[in-house]
């Protein structure tokens, strides 16, 4: 059937990991600077909802031109775990992390939704025995929730800042979290391009209902500024498309754990950006916080090398 060729992994070379490695730096790099797009486009009026559909539009639109084929998974079970993808790690992941940036500090957002693959290790030791994190990997875990707590506490030293924005980044790393669990057994079966399109999809289609809590819709004049359909086709095409794409295929090369050292990559990104674009500062506690989670997640992986990807 359709689960051959493209829907099927392969052997390959060695010397080939470098690409993955790559691509795995490419897709965190543009996951840090994604949070200070969402922010300048949040600046010119428009909302969180509207700044994922219109991004997800255009990422949609492509990757249906490079998959079209086949329109259905092979069952109606499958079905149902790509529409809780689309939920979890999309529609849901992406609104709570959009809004968290109207209200706390990007660099804020950035570092706690980098905690979700510790949040995803502990989940993953819930459901499968076999695999529940060892002492390592738990004391790297509790020390990055320690930073996470930190973070979150920076927030009340920043004027306008809210504890809010910092607990809907905390919401979106459990929903990336779930979305990873739910993607290991579509992975096996099913192409990196039609896990993608069936994830964005089902991810606009449940982003609909957002709408009507959110109702205001941006002017086309708005639209039509350069800052704004430039941020919007930069996270549409390299945010969304391509580093979706680079990212599932890293993890199929490098394997989960691996390929999750380099999400750790982000919040330096942003914390770099975020100074350069929008003049954003940090006070002592979050720098704190920072390097906690940091040390944490650096623990958790050499610790807690016993882990299975």
């Amino acid at each position: 059937m359709h689960n051959k060729s493209i829907f099927t992994r392969s052997m390959r070379p060695k010397g080939s990991t470098l690409l993955y490695h790559i691509g795995a730096l490419v897709a965190v790099t543009a996951w840090g600077i994604a949070f200070i797009n969402t922010k300048i486009l949040l600046q010119y009026g428009l909302s969180a909802v509207e700044v994922y559909i219109y991004r997800f539009i255009i990422a949609y639109l492509c990757v249906f031109l490079m998959c079209p084929r086949p329109f259905f998974s092979n069952s109606w079970s499958d079905e149902f775990k790509f529409l809780l993808c689309g939920i979890c790690g999309n529609s849901i992941y992406f609104i709570a992390e959009n809004t968290a940036v109207n209200y706390t500090l990007v660099t804020n957002v950035s570092l706690i939704v980098t905690t979700s693959p510790l949040i995803t290790a502990m989940l993953i030791g819930l459901i499968y025995k076999s695999e529940r994190p060892n002492r390592g990997f738990m004391t790297g875990s509790v020390l990055a929730f320690m930073g996470v707590a930190c973070v979150i506490f920076n927030s009340s030293f920043v004027v306008n800042v809210k504890p809010f924005g910092d607990m809907l980044a905390l919401l979106s790393a459990v929903c990336w979290a779930v979305y990873s669990i739910l993607l290991r057994p579509l992975n096996a079966v099913y192409s990196v391009w039609f896990v993608t399109r069936k994830t964005f999809f089902y991810g606009l289609l449940t982003s609909i209902p957002f709408l009507a809590v959110e109702p205001h819709i941006v002017s086309w004049n708005v639209l039509m500024q350069p800052a704004v359909w430039g941020n919007l086709c930069f996270l549409g095409l390299l945010c969304s498309l391509l580093a979706y794409v680079l990212w599932a295929q890293a993890v199929k090369g490098l394997g989960v754990m691996k390929s999750g050292n380099y999400l750790y990559v982000s919040p330096i990104v942003t914390l770099v950006a975020s100074a350069v674009f929008l003049d954003e500062t940090v006070s002592i506690v979050g720098y704190i916080g920072c390097a906690m989670i940091l040390i944490g997640v650096i623990l958790s992986e050499k610790l807690g090398s016993k882990l299975r990807n």
